[in-house]
């Protein structure tokens, strides 16, 4: 192994802001610095491609598959740093072998994302962001502490809170919506062990948090006092690159899988399902299409807040509605994040565009793209699902297939269904990307199967659920019937900077 940067024809990847008006950083210091200075995200110079046949590809284990698609866009780490933060990452925190399994049900192929100490999709990148950002600030000789600042609609800050409990150099601040939870998601995070951690609940909703933290990244007089104190913020959200960047990997694995199963033949086009809210997991499986991954269509699945279904079927993005809370939370978010992404690469790579776009989504609530970039949206098929419909799913695919699946999973399944009915494509082996555990909603899964669920409490109903699924109730769930409240601060959301210098004891 050499011990020079990961060589290749994806040699010098380097990343710029959507927002133009800086000049280009390496991987490393993209994923230090989480977000730009000008607020907007990192993009890589050019999307890469697969270097591997897709035969070689379905040979290989997640770990070396990991590293032979994380290599080609983090290209100033070396293979021994890349390698070493893959193999402290899916390690046997995950209860399955594969990292990633595939389950067979309602015609489609559901991609367990699920496994991992959380039991959600969103520990599949945050197991390896804790090691990937300590490379990062070795490498960029950073002597600052570095404060991980992170807004959540559920399940990224149980999964950010676990990556970085005690890891040295970094302090972790993580808000969500008080009321805009899972009774265990939020008992998840609240009960976090680490002298690093912090967890502030909000009297606000996602989007209120998200807002806050993105303003906390820009503002400079914070940034100047965090600077004095020996602070520096870096981000866990999907907008740090280097969340991304390992999501991308499962949607090759998943490609890989069937091909190696003999479910699709080398080169076969598959659809992918996602059940979007920040954006960043789909986009993550549109960045794999671009890579070379034989993908047909990008279906973007909504809940009842549907600002993407709207942007995909008219071009317009607005934010201006109700807010609705869900049975399906952590995709119950009006300011889809990565979706800034996208704007820039059918903008024509146009950061002055992309910039005009998100600041007339700040000061208007909206903005409309050209009918140019509307031709870019051709991979993707957006619909949503209302929560009557959610439970139905939940409903049908238990009682056809014994397969019991969480309310985000379920609006992925529905509306492929309604894929397949618009288009009459059923021939299109699809993935589903099942992103939680249904242990992580006991009280709406159970409902959904038509089980009394009143005055029992979410503990009493995994019990339950354990006797219809068959499934163990995971350890994730076990672990926190018992344990202590450790985090029980709630701030109104314009009180969360003052929180944040309390913490850091500023």
């Amino acid at each position: 192994m050499s011990n020079n940067s990961v060589s290749g024809s994806s040699a010098g990847i380097m990343y710029t802001s959507t927002r133009g008006g800086q000049e280009p950083v390496t991987a490393s210091m993209a994923i230090l610095k989480g977000l730009s200075d000008n607020g907007g995200l990192f993009v890589p110079t050019r999307i890469p491609r697969l270097e591997k046949s897709l035969s070689e590809l379905a040979g290989l284990s997640y770990q070396d598959l990991a590293y032979e698609v994380m290599r080609l866009y983090l290209t100033d780490f070396s293979e021994e740093e890349l390698r070493a933060c893959i193999r402290a990452a899916y390690d046997e925190k995950f209860d399955t072998p594969d990292i990633a399994s595939l389950h067979e049900a309602d015609g489609a192929w559901f991609l367990e994302l699920y496994h991992g100490a959380t039991i959600a999709f969103k520990d599949m990148a945050l197991s390896i962001l804790p090691h990937l950002m300590t490379t990062a600030a070795r490498k960029n000789k950073a002597d600052h502490e570095i404060v991980i600042l992170t807004a959540t609609s559920g399940d990224t800050g149980k999964a950010a809170l676990a990556g970085f409990a005690d890891v040295p150099g970094t302090r972790i601040v993580v808000f969500y919506p008080k009321y805009g939870v899972s009774p265990i998601q939020e008992k998840q995070m609240v009960t976090q062990k680490g002298a690093n951690t912090c967890v502030i609940g909000i009297t606000g909703n996602f989007d209120d948090a998200q807002t806050a933290v993105k303003k906390m990244f820009a503002d400079r007089e914070m940034g100047a006092v965090l600077d004095k104190a020996g602070f520096r913020f870096s981000s866990a959200n999907s907008i740090n690159i280097g969340r991304l960047v390992p999501q991308i990997v499962y949607y090759v694995y998943a490609y890989a899988r069937l091909l190696r199963d003999g479910v699709i033949r080398e080169g076969e086009e598959i659809n992918i399902t996602v059940p979007t809210g920040n954006f960043g997991n789909i986009l993550a499986a549109y960045y794999a299409k671009q890579m070379g991954l034989p993908v047909k269509k990008l279906i973007c699945a909504s809940n009842e807040n549907k600002v993407l279904f709207d942007f995909f079927t008219s071009g317009t993005y607005d934010r201006r509605r109700e807010f609705i809370l869900t049975s399906s939370p952590s995709m119950d978010i009006l300011i889809s994040s990565n979706l800034e992404r996208l704007i820039y690469k059918i903008a024509g790579e146009d950061a002055e565009a992309c910039a005009a776009f998100m600041a007339s989504l700040s000061s208007d609530g909206s903005y409309t793209i050209t009918e140019e970039m509307k031709k870019g949206l051709t991979d993707f098929y957006g619909n949503f699902l209302d929560e009557e419909e959610t439970a139905c799913v939940i409903a049908d695919i238990y009682a056809a297939d014994r397969y019991v699946i969480d309310p985000h999973t379920a609006v992925g399944a529905g509306v492929r269904r309604k894929y397949v009915e618009e288009t009459g494509d059923d021939a299109t082996k699809t993935v589903i990307a099942s992103t939680a555990s249904p242990y992580k909603f006991t009280r709406s899964v159970m409902r959904a199967l038509g089980e009394p669920v009143e005055g029992l409490d979410d503990f009493v109903l995994a019990d339950r659920l354990q006797e219809k699924s068959g499934v163990p109730i995971p350890e994730a769930v076990r672990s926190i019937l018992t344990a202590p409240v450790l985090h029980d601060q709630v701030v109104d959301p314009a009180d969360m900077p003052a929180a944040v210098l309390r913490f850091l004891g500023i």
